[in-house]
């Protein structure tokens, strides 16, 4: 990564580093630093701090936000708003890929665009604002680029059951294999549509839920198959 990176990062974030180097570290993925002779680390130590940092800053957050609920509301929540693919979205509109520090096994299977790399990065960042600016600098982070502007406006998506791990627990327990999902129709005009998704758990269990997301469909569909099993959540 040139100077000129650091920067533009640095801009884009509004937070300027005390210490460059903890940036450049939580941009370090492993292969660049196996294959170069620089003495720096790579980011696997920072993402694992960055995990815990962001876990404290939205439990602070969602008790602050919804102070009458249970905690295992709040921790269904927390799980929503630390998940990969919601920190995925949160990487990409950093563009966090194109900062990565990458060796060039990696750089030439696509390593930039991986979303994976993207998330580890990313809380590797968290993890090094809070090194060089303390707990506030990394809670202005999160707050800016990974939970919603307006947690109350969200409860709703929030807090909603995770039919699919329900299913997916019902499942393990008598022993089954995971349940499978596949789209299989999209209707409505691209910036409105509707998907209908079946999921499968074996030959004869099946069942279909429809939303305006793959997502919402998926758990449709794992609310329809647990109620066809007599299980209601």
């Amino acid at each position: 990564m040139t100077g000129v990176g650091l920067e533009e990062l640095q801009s884009v974030i509004e937070y300027r580093f005390n210490n460059p180097q903890l940036l450049l570290e939580a941009l370090t993925h492993s292969s660049f630093a196996q294959e170069t002779s620089s003495t720096g680390r790579d980011n696997e130590q920072l993402e694992l701090l960055g995990d815990a940092v962001l876990n404290l800053v939205v439990s602070v957050r969602l008790a602050e936000a919804f102070p009458e609920y249970e905690e295992g509301k709040l921790s269904r929540a927390r799980a929503w708003l630390v998940a990969a693919d919601h920190l995925a979205r949160a990487a990409a509109r950093l563009q966090l890929g194109e900062y990565l520090r990458l060796g060039r096994g990696e750089e030439k299977t696509g390593g930039r665009s991986k979303s994976n790399l993207q998330v580890n990065a990313l809380e590797a960042l968290i993890a090094a604002l809070y090194r060089d600016g303390g707990l506030e600098a990394a809670r202005r982070f999160v707050e800016r680029f990974i939970l919603p502007g307006d947690l109350a406006a969200c409860a709703e998506e929030l807090f909603s059951t995770d039919y699919k791990s329900a299913l997916q627990e019902y499942l393990q327990g008598e022993g089954g294999a995971p349940a499978g999902y596949r789209v299989v129709e999209e209707s409505g005009p691209e910036h409105q549509k509707t998907f209908t998704v079946e999921v499968a758990a074996g030959e004869s269990r099946t069942a279909r839920g429809s939303g305006g997301s793959k997502k919402a469909a998926e758990q449709q569909a794992a609310k329809s198959l647990l109620e066809s099993l007599g299980r209601r959540i």
